[in-house]
């Protein structure tokens, strides 16, 4: 049963959200050749203030 983690900044709509696991499920059944009820995608949200780039929280970052 193949799992796959994906980690997001905040803020993306819920429909961009089950798009991203409707596309990565139908990526991994593809190649590695398993039903689409095996795959399991687990989506976490991480909030910009708990993100950091350059040692810069993202929150800080302007236009980010």
């Amino acid at each position: 049963m193949p799992i796959v983690n994906i980690q997001l900044l905040e803020g993306r709509s819920e429909e961009k959200v089950k798009e991203v696991i409707q596309n990565v499920t139908e990526t991994v059944c593809h190649t590695l050749e398993v039903k689409k009820e095996s795959v399991r995608v687990i989506v976490t949200e991480i909030p910009k203030t708990h993100w950091g780039i350059g040692g810069v929280s993202v929150s800080d970052i302007p236009g980010r």
